[in-house]
């Protein structure tokens, strides 16, 4: 109990995790959009969340209505491509005029603009990634939002400058981002949130306090992150109550303050976390002291993988090296401010649109710990974590009775000692009091003093960043008929993903 009350002692630093009321400002947006369906209120004070929703109150429908749909020029020919600028002078004008099926095009240049999206099926893409650049110059809030519109598709641009998001789907059902660069942006890069059946390719995020790329509140998500590049930001992935069918694969997530964080929390729908396939990435060098950062940033610190109450996910064939705390760690999150109690076991299968029909409990407790239960961790190549390769610890009960797995995994060290005999995958594990569990613990507890005296979080807009690096352009952008996201995530074939090997 000591344990618990220490750890709970700590939850107003922990319960930012992955957002935050205190930096988040994305969740405006979410509310403009109307289609954020937080939690049932209860009396219960409001948490502080951990990727979206804050605590402001929700914009009015007047104050969130895309602009007015604007008359294409007499002179445009009717062939389904808009050209911007020789046809629209603006990106909103064309999006605002194109038709279901139909492409914006937009030349080189850069594009002062805060784009909204609400037809379904369009396609936007620049000519060259490199430029075609959005720019906020901080002050406008989302490069490109997707109001509820579905099948919308992002290609082949850069967004920079943006107080919230660079490109954000929010309440869609089918989106893609192919080729997108996110850079300095003050909430996170490419953000889908209450979204399902999605595609994030080929794509970057650096310089945002929360994380490059982040995917909320959706079971089953039905989603593929595949070919990413997160660097510099606080979290290079968060994923706050998001899973089923959600892949991450290919992609890369390095000087980060934090690797890929995925987390249970009941100030979001759709809890608990779970069942992501995070396969075949290379997370390394996630000990970045000098990025901007929330409040989870700095407590999950020198993390490659982390997974704080997630249940039933599988970390398979990463490559993981050079975190001064764990490579892969499986932790308890204490959340402050609940709307809901923990759900059942047999809860845990639920789909979002389920839980949605369901009140909360009548009686809600001040604080909710969610374990990592159910987690597989296996053939992973792990080196250069100066706490331990693999970590797990529970406090709201046994260690060993959590039932994660893990095998096969190439490392030196694991928190407590000898895992994989101590919990095999594919075979019994040791009964949870066993004296083994005890061995050379990983004493999450002692995050919470380090982010209290880690390096503090950066400015966005002045955080020292590299140059946007030699991204890959989208194929034949001239002249590739557009594809709008009706048939994502696209297939892929996880058995064939090898773990990558580190460059020297």
């Amino acid at each position: 109990m000591k344990k618990l009350m220490t750890l709970v002692a700590g939850a107003a630093l922990v319960v930012a995790a992955c957002g935050g009321s205190d930096v988040s400002e994305s969740d405006d947006a979410e509310f403009e959009a109307g289609t954020t369906e937080a939690a049932p209120a209860t009396e219960a004070e409001a948490p502080a969340d951990t990727d979206p929703p804050e605590t402001d109150p929700p914009a009015t429908a007047e104050e969130t209505t895309a602009p007015p749909a604007t008359e294409p020029p007499a002179e445009v020919d009717d062939d389904g491509v808009l050209n911007v600028p020789d046809e629209y002078e603006t990106i909103q004008a064309a999006v605002d005029a194109a038709q279901s099926g139909e492409l914006v095009l937009i030349g080189p240049g850069t594009y002062n603009e805060a784009v909204d999206v609400v037809t379904d099926e369009i396609v936007i893409r620049g000519l060259e990634r490199e430029g075609v650049v959005l720019d906020g110059e901080f002050e406008l809030d989302n490069g490109i939002r997707v109001l509820g519109a579905s099948g919308v598709a992002v290609e082949n641009l850069t967004t920079v400058n943006y107080t919230d998001n660079g490109v954000f789907f929010t309440g869609v059902d089918g989106y893609r981002a192919s080729f997108v660069t996110a850079y300095r942006i003050g909430d996170y890069g490419i953000y889908a949130f209450d979204s399902v059946n999605g595609q994030i390719e080929h794509s970057y995020g650096a310089g945002s306090p929360d994380a490059g790329l982040y995917i909320g509140q959706c079971f089953p998500c039905n989603a593929v992150v595949d070919g990413f590049l997160s660097e510099h930001n606080g979290l290079g992935y968060s994923g706050t109550n998001a899973g089923g069918n959600l892949t991450i694969i290919n992609s890369t997530f390095r000087f980060n303050r934090a690797g890929i964080v995925p987390n249970s929390g009941s100030y979001e729908l759709c809890y608990p976390q779970r069942d992501n396939l995070i396969i075949g990435n290379t997370v390394h060098s996630n000990n970045q002291p000098d990025t901007p950062a929330i409040d989870v940033a700095l407590l999950a610190m020198g993390n490659g993988i982390v997974v704080p109450g997630g249940v039933g996910n599988t970390i398979e064939r990463n490559l993981i090296y050079d975190h001064d705390k764990t490579g892969i760690a499986l932790v308890p999150f204490p959340e402050d401010g609940a709307n809901d109690d923990l759900p059942a076991r047999e809860e845990w299968t639920q789909t979002c649109a389920e839980q949605r029909t369901q009140p909360p409990a009548e009686e809600i407790p001040e604080t909710l710990l969610w374990e990592a239960y159910d987690n597989t961790v296996r053939n992973n190549t792990i080196t250069d974590s100066r706490v331990a390769d693999i970590g797990v610890e529970a406090v709201s009960e046994p260690t060993g009775g959590l039932g994660n797995c893990f095998s096969e995994n190439v490392i030196a060290s694991t928190a407590p000692a000898a895992l994989e005999t101590l919990a095999p995958c594919g075979s019994e594990a040791v009964a949870a009091d066993d004296a083994g569990w005890t061995l050379e613990p990983l004493n999450v507890l002692t995050w919470i003093a380090d982010a209290e005296n880690a390096p503090p979080s950066v400015d966005y807009e002045i955080a020292e960043l590299p140059p946007i690096p030699d991204l890959d352009d989208m194929p034949d952008a001239a002249t590739a008929a557009p594809q709008p996201a009706t048939n994502v995530p696209f297939e892929v074939d996880v058995d064939a993903i090898e773990t990558p090997t580190q460059e020297s």
